[in-house]
């Protein structure tokens, strides 16, 4: 079975009474209906809406697992632990570090959410688990499916939970009760202004380095993120791509030919003309 290790990740247990409550009213994701083998992204937001800490999020024992970026784990306590006050929550830094992800229909450990909605079993556990590979399989998996990650294909405080398809992977909910930036996120939904989405760009040549901008006729329209030989994410404007697409235009990452596809899974189509009349 395919494997690999994901040395860049760290794991917070938040527990106690108040645990859940706690979570439920600062995070993006809706807990209720979390299951106890199931791990859903989700995002700490700034009070504008943009995503100040990403991470996935599961079940152990009464308490939740975070998987979070290592880089990102002190600032993120350190945050939680600002709003905790006097709630009855623990918040732990666990001893594991790295993540294995396997994949296939008999892996171990819980089920990422994201790559399920694709119809991909995808499993993920703390710390180095026998002989995974390198991450070169998963980045490729992650391509191949549309699903992204911070620091590769976006930057903290720099993206809505709607650029990155959060509101379609289970990572935002729009029923429960208030979180932080949760105004800001509802009038983007309510509205149907979201415009920045992730794609599947490919090519017909190796495509170029993260970073590369995304261009129509010179002018950019997003950013290509993890690149796995001819196939890439990027985030771009979808209205903007649509009407390239629409009406012949070419649209390049760097001066690499590329077609942009939105993932299967998301239910999304690219706006029409007549959607952006």
């Amino acid at each position: 079975m395919p494997s690999a290790f994901l040395p860049d990740r760290a794991f917070i247990l938040v527990g106690g009474a108040d645990a859940e409550h706690f979570l439920q009213n600062l995070i993006t994701t809706d807990l209720t209906g979390l299951a106890a083998n199931e791990l859903r992204p989700g995002a700490l937001l700034t009070p504008q809406g943009k995503i100040l800490f990403d991470f996935l999020i599961s079940r152990e024992g009464d308490g939740l697992l975070i998987d979070i970026r290592a880089d990102q784990t002190d600032a993120f306590v350190k945050r939680l632990t600002m709003y905790k006050l006097r709630a009855a929550v623990t918040i732990e830094t666990r001893a594991e570090t790295g993540a294995t992800v396997t994949w296939g229909e008999d892996g171990t450990g819980v089920v990422d959410q994201r790559f399920a909605l694709a119809g991909t079993a995808v499993f993920r556990q703390a710390g180095k688990v026998g002989e995974p590979g390198d991450r070169t399989g998963y980045d490729a998996l992650r391509v191949l499916h549309g699903v992204p990650d911070s620091g590769d294909d976006y930057a903290l405080q720099d993206a809505f939970p709607h650029d990155v398809l959060f509101d379609k992977s289970g990572g935002v909910s729009f029923r429960k009760g208030c979180y932080v930036g949760q105004e800001v996120v509802s009038r983007m939904q309510h509205r149907s202004t979201a415009r920045r989405r992730v794609v599947i760009v490919s090519a017909e040549a190796p495509l170029p380095a993260t970073g590369t901008e995304v261009t129509i006729g010179g002018k950019s329209i997003g950013t290509l993120g993890t690149v796995a030989g001819e196939r890439g994410l990027a985030i771009v404007r979808i209205d903007k791509a649509g009407e390239a697409m629409a009406t012949g235009q070419v649209i390049l990452a760097g001066d690499v030919t590329v077609t942009p596809a939105l993932p299967a899974w998301s239910g999304l189509s690219f706006p029409s003309a007549a959607e952006d009349a």
